[in-house]
């Protein structure tokens, strides 16, 4: 469930990057929650041609965070938030800011 989650946060990051079938290969799978057979069904090619494409896609969007840590910074930005006493305004326009 972790690595759902951290996918589904880098794809917010780095999903433009990713090709259009790649994107779509994600979206059905990680948000639309659509099984590697549903999706060949819908799509006409094999599952494991859509397992490829999903295995590139991850790779990608690991490798994006490798190089420019967005997410990872985010989330110590985040973690500083928390520990710092401000103005509820002031901590909400910087969440939404980053």
């Amino acid at each position: 469930m972790d690595n759902y989650i951290y996918y589904v946060n880098l794809f917010d990051y780095y999903g433009n990057l990713l090709t259009t079938k790649q994107q779509q290969y994600f979206e059905d799978y990680y948000f639309n929650n659509l099984s590697l057979s549903e999706m060949s069904e819908n799509l006409g090619i094999s599952r494991n041609a859509i397992n490829k494409q999903l295995h590139k896609a991850v790779e990608k969007l690991e490798y994006y965070e490798e190089q420019l840590e967005l997410y990872q910074k985010k989330q110590k930005v985040m973690r500083y938030l928390d520990k710092i006493n401000i103005e509820k305004s002031i901590k909400e326009k910087i969440e939404e800011f980053i």
